[in-house]
């Protein structure tokens, strides 16, 4: 059956059932990415420039307080939810005939997954490595501290943004799809 044709017949209850719950969770999908693009944005072009004009024992402190704050239920629950949001619509999306959305989101998961991959094994490590050097007051080497996370957390922020913002598009296009599909 041709996409054409699906729009023009008239959907049973479970059908609208399921179209309504692809579009909260699309909807959810796509608002939790563009706010986690947006935070890695903001540290892109304000936060980690504005501290690298600071000295190291600033850099160190700031970032070592930003860390302790982020881990909340707030950012992990935006942090899982957005891609968990977007596998539960890639679910819904397979019972549908147009293939079109189902490969948006699809691709928006796998650059997720890259977002995943840069946290939880590039900038937490270097994070919990900041944290572990202690009090910035009693570090020895500021500088060795601070040039060990500062570069390589600063890039992989960039390139994890890209992806974020990148996926954030995916999930848009998809739901736009998804909403022409509807007739919405």
């Amino acid at each position: 059956m041709s996409e054409d044709l699906t729009t023009h017949m008239r959907p049973s209850a479970t059908d609208n059932r399921s179209d309504r719950r692809l579009t909260w969770l699309l909807g959810g999908a796509t608002a939790g990415m563009g706010l986690l693009s947006g935070l890695f944005y903001g540290y892109a072009c304000s936060v980690m420039p504005g501290l690298a004009k600071s000295d190291d024992r600033t850099l160190v402190d700031a970032m070592q307080q930003i860390n302790k704050a982020i881990e909340n239920p707030v950012f992990f629950a935006t942090f899982v939810g957005a891609p968990a949001l977007a596998l539960g619509a890639l679910v819904i999306e397979r019972r549908w005939t147009s293939r079109e959305a189902l490969r948006w989101i699809a691709l928006a998961l796998v650059l997720a997954g890259i977002d995943f991959a840069i946290t939880g094994g590039i900038n937490i490590p270097l994070n919990d490595d900041l944290a572990a050097a202690g009090d910035p007051a009693r570090i020895s080497d500021l500088a060795g501290v601070r040039d060990h996370f500062e570069g390589t957390w600063v890039v992989w922020n960039i390139v994890r943004t890209v992806a974020t913002t990148a996926s954030f598009g995916a999930l848009g296009r998809a739901l736009w799809i998804h909403a022409r599909r509807s007739g919405r």
